[in-house]
């Protein structure tokens, strides 16, 4: 398999050179130059998760220097709790992906990339930097990843005051080889700065700078597998395909979801449940697409105005029109989130997190507009990570899982860091002398 930009503007490279680069070198993201089709009665999802993945992302790695390694990949990364918890009896699901060690769904894709860099790399390799935006989640799920590993070291570029304060404890709070700035900006800013890091070829000789965040097409192939293994189990139960709601910001989840749909999963209409920021249902809805600065909101890992993983979408369906395929956007405003975890919690005695929140808003929605279709809900993080906004609502406290407790348990620190480029450039250089690598 070869992997190309999605500018075209570059010759189309192996997986471990896209692994490797993260960014393709004119600006673009990488895309597998075809998508491999499955028929569902081939595919066995009781056989678990890493299984199931093994088998869908053969032809993803065939001809890498990975190929014979993806079984174990798979073992090593995937092998965490996934459950899919009935909802609305007989008629919806919620798919709970927030059981690994940082309890956000980032955890799954963060594990299988750090997995892959760390095979990809030899002992005679220099140093490489994994630099990563994060709206809250992404940057803890790589910490956690990439933690203490030979050979890498991680820079945290998050927004001040636009993550929860657990979620702002967590990224500080690994220290060794983990590098976290606080950056006076909003998380666009943190992903601009990003991606001009990842085309500095100063910068890049340097510090050999990677991507972490969901534009490393490393992220987005473990993710098409979970989408994969939920549906393949609801459509062996109800004998249909099944709708699925994703809450989304930066769209790299959404993405994986609709890419499983395309490669033959049992996967019907996917709904992108998006908080304040209307860029994608503005879109869907018919208007030219906009980017914008992002908006605050309780919703924050989903505070994104210019998603960059759309480039991706409209590169799968460049001989499409997307508003014809099957993909719908709801968005959700911060009092709907307060009503919806209120109203669920007393319904169901069931906590959510604010992401969660809107995609089981857009359920509702969904149902009172008559749609009675099937539908699996993508539940993104433990509410536990935002007791801030959900334990006021539900007046009792949220028990954090053993892995964030200990994590939140730990001295925390961040490096305050302007939002400008020359900041982040000098920040960048300083870490070539540091021990801490």
């Amino acid at each position: 398999m070869r992997y190309q930009s999605t500018r075209s503007q570059t010759q189309p490279v192996d997986l471990a050179t896209a692994l490797r680069q993260g960014i393709a070198p004119d600006g673009g993201l990488y895309v597998p130059t075809s998508l491999p089709a499955f028929d569902p009665h081939d595919l066995n999802a009781g056989s678990g998760l890493p299984a199931t993945a093994s088998r869908l992302l053969a032809p993803f790695f065939a001809d890498s220097p990975l190929q014979d390694e993806l079984t174990d990949l798979c073992a090593e990364a995937l092998e965490l709790p996934l459950p899919i918890v009935e909802f609305e009896p007989g008629r919806s699901w919620i798919l709970e992906l927030f059981h690994g060690p940082t309890a956000a769904f980032k955890d799954f894709a963060a594990r299988f990339l750090a997995a892959c860099m760390a095979r990809l790399r030899s002992s005679s390799d220099p140093v490489q930097t994994v630099i990563v935006a994060t709206s809250g989640d992404t940057g803890g799920a790589v910490a956690a990843a990439f933690h203490r590993r030979p050979g890498f070291r991680v820079v945290i570029l998050y927004p001040e005051g636009r993550v929860s304060a657990r979620q702002a404890h967590q990224l500080g709070a690994f220290g060794d080889n983990i590098h976290t700035f606080c950056v006076q900006g909003n998380f666009d800013d943190c992903q601009r700065l990003a991606k001009q890091a990842l085309n500095d070829r100063e910068l890049n000789d340097a510090l050999h700078l990677t991507s972490a965040n969901s534009i490393s097409i490393g992220r987005l192939l473990p993710q098409i597998s979970y989408y994969a293994n939920a549906s393949l189990q609801l459509w062996r139960e109800l004998s249909r395909p099944i709708d699925v709601i994703v809450p989304t910001g930066n769209l790299g989840n959404a993405l994986a979801c609709i890419l499983a749909r395309e490669m033959g999963l049992p996967i019907g209409e996917v709904v992108l449940a998006t908080n304040a920021n209307r860029t994608l249902p503005d879109y869907f809805s018919g208007q030219e697409y906009l980017g914008r600065p992002g908006l605050q909101t309780l919703a924050n890992a989903m505070d994104v105005g210019d998603p960059s993983n759309f480039e991706r979408l409209a590169w799968f369906f460049r001989d499409r029109d997307l508003r014809t395929a099957d993909i719908h956007s709801i968005s959700v405003d911060d009092e709907t989130i307060r009503q919806t975890i209120r109203r669920v919690d007393a319904e169901h005695q069931l906590a959510l997190c604010p992401h969660t929140a809107c995609a089981v808003e857009v359920l509702r929605q969904r149902r009172a507009a008559g749609i009675v279709t099937p539908h699996l809900i993508a539940a993104t993080a433990h509410p536990a990570k935002f007791d801030e906004v959900v334990e006021p609502l539900l007046g009792r406290e949220i028990e954090p899982p053993p892995a964030l407790a200990e994590l939140l348990s730990r001295p925390s620190h961040a490096e305050p860091l302007a939002a400008g480029f020359e900041e982040v450039r000098r920040a960048l250089e300083h870490l070539k002398h540091s021990a801490r690598c």
